[in-house]
């Protein structure tokens, strides 16, 4: 679709996983795109929105990429693939496996990740063997032709091959010179004589799902339906790409986000950061590529926490928590600034290195003489004084975590100890980010030596701060004016930002500038900083936007409605016109009635949301499904995506509770999205 021709469209979203059909009823799969789109057009749904498609390797987590090009071989139907038929019937021992395979897993409401990609790897190792390619070990006119088009294959197939050769461990285990090998190494490699066979087996897996995927996008387009892709904006430290690029990325650093109230160390991510100025210096040809390859298979694209262009928040690597992280890029406060407001070096000491209490320590080992002797393995001691600063070799909390303590330390008493440590780590007002330059923690009022500062010292201090806030948000903006300039005009996909819990004053002119669709979860626009926090009018919504009932992360609307049921009972009294068909919600027993959740309910919430001012709405499947009784769980928690903050086998694994067949077939439920659908376009 081009861009600037944006109409008011409804669409919805869905794991590709999570799509269950009659031939594919262990997992979503590629070729399960083209029964979806089917069921969508019935429905009157003009946009299909998916997760993250590309290669996570072990990790079940779509956001957790080995690869910003590849795409995941867990999705592949193999019995579409070219090699299939001939092979089921002339090789027995494949037969039984693939036979096995459809026996040992059938539907089941979570799937079981590793267990399936594992099947599916093995099986595709069995078709590569049957092709031309891999008896000659040569490409053939096919795949020659795929791999000029496709030259980010070169590095993804030789990185695979090692992981393969290394048990799945990350690079950063590997044998030293297989850690960053460079790009000429790395060419080298792929065209190793010994290496080919196996380098190949990757380029071809990567062109049967390419092609089955392409095929899948295609009958979707011609649906008249646009296929929404997702593009994380972070990378796996342990991905293709941190490997064979390191030159793009900060691996002295991770992603995350700040303190918050319902994150009190923050969220540390565990992904490399970004150099953008190499990254500028390549004239972003890196993610002008991942776009590039995108548009291939999508009309329009998600960028995901597009807050990281304006300012990604930046937290050392030995740091466990995000406490000690700064805004990157930030605008630093200058040692002869501070010292012409009063604070000489002995006070930015003060405020910029933890001055540790032995008596602190004392409480723990009860001696004095054992404290000195945990406290001289990381820390100095001020002449004369019981306090100690941090020696040089300390980079992070998970120094002090991992400290080896004497043997007559008991475990508890060590875990009391390096606990206490690590919050003298994170307790300072200022982090002095590089020689002389200073900025503050991000909760720098929180801390022990604010608390010692007098009444005009915190303003004097506090005042500089706010200055140099004022100035990181035009340095802020301009880097993404930059970024998102380049990279927007490099392909016709219309672009979405996901900006959730943005406070940045510039990023919506920024946005508006570049043509780039905001993101409005129901439950979440609210007038935060007024009285009892009214829901904002759906008329006044942003029109470039997309308004959504949930999203991946939250729980559906129906647990919604369960779990914050004041949240729930406040938004139908902002918007009683759409629940007045269902009760009065004037009086006590209207209100009564709309606490439990209903199909009634679910209808009302869609069609309130189909009043948004907003260019598009796009609703999760589930929240679609709430208008049929008889397609509810029993527990509205199996019908979550993902619970941020926990890695386990429930998170990312969610399938449809019907076939899709039958989903086309429901007439009553393809008639309500319907009428939804002609509420948002009319």
């Amino acid at each position: 679709m081009k861009k600037n021709e944006l109409t008011r469209l409804t669409g919805t979203a869905i794991p590709l996983g999570a799509l269950y059909t009659k031939e594919s009823p262990v997992i979503g799969e590629y070729t399960s795109l083209k029964l979806f789109a089917d069921f969508a057009k019935k429905a009157g749904l003009k946009i299909i929105q998916l997760l993250p498609v590309n290669d996570t390797g072990t990790q079940s987590s779509p956001y957790s990429g080995l690869s910003a090009f590849a795409l995941h071989p867990i999705y592949v139907c193999l019995k579409e693939l070219p090699e299939f038929s001939g092979c089921y019937g002339s090789s027995k021992k494949f037969k039984k496996a693939y036979d096995e395979f459809e026996k040992n897993f059938t539907y089941t409401g979570r799937y079981n990740y590793q267990e399936i990609l594992n099947s599916k790897v093995e099986l595709l190792r069995v078709l590569y063997e049957t092709t031309s390619i891999a008896k000659d070990k040569t490409p053939d006119l096919e795949l020659n032709a795929w791999i000029t088009e496709n030259p980010w294959i070169v590095s993804y197939a030789v990185y695979k091959r090692l992981k393969w050769e290394n048990l799945s461990a990350s690079w950063k285990s590997w044998a030293k010179e297989d850690q960053l090998p460079g790009e000429k190494e790395i060419q080298k490699r792929w065209d190793t004589v010994k290496f080919k066979k196996e380098h190949l087996f990757y380029a071809w897996m990567q062109m049967r799902l390419c092609q089955q995927f392409s095929d899948a996008c295609e009958y979707v387009k011609k649906q008249g339906i646009i296929l929404k892709g997702d593009m994380p904006i972070m990378m796996n430290e342990d991905s293709c790409d941190a490997w064979a690029y390191p030159q793009f990325f900060n691996h002295n650093l991770r992603a995350g986000s700040p303190v918050d109230g319902e994150n009190p160390s923050g969220q540390n991510w565990g992904f490399p950061t970004y150099n953008w100025a190499n990254l500028k210096k390549e004239k972003y040809a890196w993610w002008k590529n991942r776009l590039t390859v995108a548009q291939k298979f999508y009309g329009a694209y998600r960028l995901d926490h597009i807050l990281g262009f304006f300012r990604i928040w930046a937290i050392p690597e030995r740091d466990t928590t995000a406490i000690m992280g700064h805004a990157d890029p930030y605008a630093a406060i200058e040692r002869a600034e501070l010292n012409e407001i009063g604070f000489d070096d002995l006070r930015l000491r003060w405020l910029s290195q933890p001055h540790i209490k032995t008596s602190d320590i004392d409480y723990f080992t009860w001696s004095q003489e054992k404290s000195h002797e945990v406290l001289n393995m990381i820390a100095e001691k001020l002449d004369g004084e019981e306090l100690w600063l941090f020696k040089d070799c300390v980079k992070g909390d998970r120094d002090l975590y991992e400290l080896e303590l004497p043997q007559w330390c008991s475990k508890e008493t060590g875990d009391a100890i390096r606990q206490k440590l690590a919050e003298y780590w994170n307790n300072r007002t200022l982090i002095e980010i590089e020689k002389d330059k200073f900025i503050p923690l991000w909760t720098f009022e929180k801390t022990f030596a604010w608390s010692t500062l007098n009444e005009e010292e915190q303003t004097s201090l506090k005042k500089i701060i706010e200055e140099k806030n004022e100035l990181q948000d035009k340095v802020w903006s301009e880097q993404a004016t930059d970024i998102l300039k380049n990279l927007t005009k490099t392909v016709s996909m219309q672009a979405c930002g996901e900006d959730l819990g943005v406070g940045l004053a510039c990023v919506p002119a920024v946005m508006k500038e570049h043509n780039i669709l905001g993101l409005n979860v129901v439950r979440w626009t609210r007038y935060w900083d007024k009285e009892d926090q009214p829901y904002v009018d759906f008329a006044d919504y942003r029109p470039l936007s997309i308004t959504t009932t949930s999203v991946h992360d939250s729980t559906t609307v129906r647990q919604w409605w369960a779990d914050e049921s004041k949240a729930a009972l406040d938004f139908v009294k902002d918007n009683e016109e759409a629940f007045a068909e269902i009760a009065d919600c004037s009086t006590e027993e209207g209100i009564e009635k709309l606490k439990t959740f209903t199909p009634e309910i679910a209808q009302a919430v869609l069609n309130a949301a189909a009043s948004s001012a907003s260019t598009w709405c796009i609703h999760p499947l589930q929240d679609f499904m709430y208008m049929d009784e008889s397609l509810w769980l029993e527990d509205a928690k199996d019908e979550r995506v993902n619970v941020p903050g926990c890695v386990n086998e429930f998170n990312w694994t969610w399938r449809m509770p019907c076939l899709v067949e039958e989903l086309i077939k429901n007439k009553k439920l393809t008639d309500k999205i319907q009428d939804v659908c002609k509420k948002h376009e009319s």
